[in-house]
């Protein structure tokens, strides 16, 4: 797989755990590693879903 699928699947990946309600820790890529913030990123946008209170309109 190339850089760009690799950086999609881990996206995807996070936001899927962020979903769920996984911890942040169960990110399965090392420190060192770009595809971490990826993770992170997908898991933040999966985990803001459910962190909103919701509005009155």
């Amino acid at each position: 797989m190339g850089t760009r699928e690799d950086i999609a699947r881990a996206i995807i990946e996070g936001r899927t755990a962020g979903e769920a309600g996984e911890e942040p820790r169960a990110c399965p890529y090392p420190h060192t590693s770009i595809l971490r913030t990826a993770w992170v990123k997908g898991y933040a946008s999966g985990r803001r879903a459910f962190d909103r209170e919701p509005t009155a309109e």
